[in-house]
């Protein structure tokens, strides 16, 4: 267990995220006076809810590579780009509430890192995948010939 608790850290914190953005739909519906199940409102109100919507709608593909890559790859680097992705969707959130224009450069910057723990994940899998039904150690060739072992 404590093998992961990077991993598990990062997820509790994007839970803690998503919440924050879920309430802040909330105060934004009672701030510009838009009922339940309207999604439609002032633009104030509608940048608001597309950003928490769109924050949820990546989250799960966030949580499956932070695992993946933290479990087949490297935990340390997996938590780490799982904080920087988390930082980027905070920075989305705020700047997508203030103009739509605010979300662009933190939404490039949390898509790179999704890509990144996206590779690593695939590297993992590919390498655990070579040692447990090949009986290749691609991971432990490459080290040595890198001098790194």
């Amino acid at each position: 267990m404590e093998e992961t608790v990077g991993l598990a850290a990062v997820t509790v914190l994007g839970v803690l995220e998503q919440a924050y953005f879920s309430l802040q739909v909330i105060y934004s519906r009672r701030k510009y006076s838009v009922s339940p199940p309207a999604t439609s409102g002032p633009p104030e109100f509608e940048r608001v809810f597309r950003a928490q919507a769109n924050c949820s709608e990546y989250f799960p593909i966030f949580i499956v590579v932070l695992w993946t890559s933290g479990v087949f790859f490297s935990q340390g680097l997996s938590s780490v780009c799982g904080l920087l992705y988390l930082h980027a969707r905070l920075r989305y959130f705020r700047g997508y509430s203030q103009s739509a224009q605010g979300r662009l450069a933190p939404l490039y910057f949390s898509a790179q890192v999704l890509w990144a723990l996206i590779g690593f994940s695939s590297l993992g899998i590919f390498f655990t995948f070579c040692r447990v039904y090949l009986n290749l150690d691609l991971l432990h060739g490459l080290c040595c010939a890198l001098n790194l072992i």
